[in-house]
């Protein structure tokens, strides 16, 4: 398999305002994206790809000068790799309200002049979706060949076939469910009051006090980090390995192998990742549910999607998008006749076992990329 080597991003700018389901507007915005491939004659071999909470549009390849640069699914996305970029043309978008080149919170205000802060309106999957219709609009792409996203990007990817899904061949959807548990929603809330209890979090307008919550941005992390990961992985990577040869009889000081790694994972965290932005993303988290419309039946919801094929891929240990939300979906598209395969891997390493390069795993998305190729037209 062969390597992207360097990308470049790109940005598109929109002058038109964006309706929000909230019924507000964003003014023109900015939308940073990356591609890889060539797109055919026909621009029909054009795939979408979703990121999830802590991604981006950098899906593959590298950037010139920057060691360990790698796209975050990069052992995925390439040359004769399962998404091959020898067959298709892919394409990633940064959602909007993102801190890495969209417009966001980070980004200025343009009727005030400063940054927008809190102010910054709450986006949803749906206004993600809308957006990025938009941009394909741009590119000339009428109609996706497929669209793929794991997690929080495999929500957005069932939501394509929902609000847009005369422009979607097929729905690729991993590790993910049509909505929030109970308990999702309140890892999600434990995180935010983590970050808006920060005496540097300023209401959310840290921006102008010159400070950053990395406090609370290192507790939210080090939450979700624990969500990503399977009880077995952590101990088999962990177990309770100490730091030191003998106990140090101390409530405050790191003891234990698996504390050291979660503060790393948060201090890292903490200086790259702006809070508003975790804040506004675990939101439309906790708001996806396209079975609300229709009384709670998610079968109902999703007639929307008859004629469009779907792969759906789940991993047995992650119980964060357990593989028992991921048969909701298959069920109430089997209820309207809608062609699915679904496929659950047997896997170790929890939530985060869709961006590893499991052999299983990859072979059902080489599969499914395969058949999707023999059927794009040249």
């Amino acid at each position: 398999m062969g390597a992207l080597g360097h990308v470049t991003p790109q940005t598109q700018r929109f002058d038109a305002p964006l309706p929000l389901r909230s019924g507000a507007q964003l003014p023109g915005y900015e939308l940073v994206y990356e591609t890889y491939g060539t797109l055919n004659a026909a621009r029909s071999n054009a795939v979408l790809v979703c990121h999830a909470l802590n991604a981006s549009h950098h899906v593959a390849g590298t950037y010139a000068g920057q060691d360990k640069s790698e796209g975050w699914w990069d052992n995925l996305v390439g040359p004769g790799k399962p998404l091959d970029t020898d067959k298709f043309f892919v394409i990633g978008i940064n959602n909007l309200g993102s801190c890495f080149g969209s417009t966001g919170p980070m980004h200025m205000h343009p009727a005030t002049g400063r940054p927008w802060g809190a102010d910054f309106p709450v986006v949803t999957v749906e206004d993600w979706v809308d957006a990025q219709a938009r941009l394909l609009d741009v590119l000339g792409i009428d109609r996706l060949a497929a669209v793929l996203g794991g997690s929080l990007g495999g929500m957005q990817a069932l939501s394509w076939t929902l609000r847009h899904g005369q422009r979607v061949g097929e729905c690729v959807a991993v590790a993910t469910a049509p909505n929030l548990s109970a308990q999702n929603i309140a890892f999600n809330e434990v995180a935010r009051r983590a970050i808006i209890t920060d005496p540097d979090f300023h209401g959310g307008h840290f921006y102008a006090h010159g400070v950053v919550p990395q406090r609370g941005l290192r507790v939210a992390r080090m939450i979700g980090h624990i969500t990503y990961l399977s009880d077995d992985s952590m101990e088999e990577k962990f177990g309770r390995q100490m730091r030191a040869a003998e106990l140090g009889y101390s409530t405050q000081d790191i003891e234990f192998q698996i504390e050291s790694y979660l503060r790393y994972q948060g201090d890292k965290f903490s200086t790259y990742f702006d809070a508003n932005t975790y804040l506004l993303i675990t939101r439309a988290l906790d708001y996806f549910d396209p079975a609300a419309a229709f009384g709670g039946d998610l079968s109902a919801a999703f007639a929307a999607a008859r004629g469009k094929r779907f792969t759906v891929v789940s991993f047995t240990t992650d119980w964060r998008f357990s593989p028992a939300r991921s048969r909701e979906i298959v069920k109430a598209l089997v209820d309207n006749r809608i062609d699915v395969s679904y496929a659950e891997i047997a896997a170790p390493h929890g939530h985060d076992a869709f961006l590893l390069e499991d052999p299983r795993y990859h072979g059902v998305l080489r599969a499914t990329f395969d058949r999707i190729a023999r059927q794009v037209q040249r």
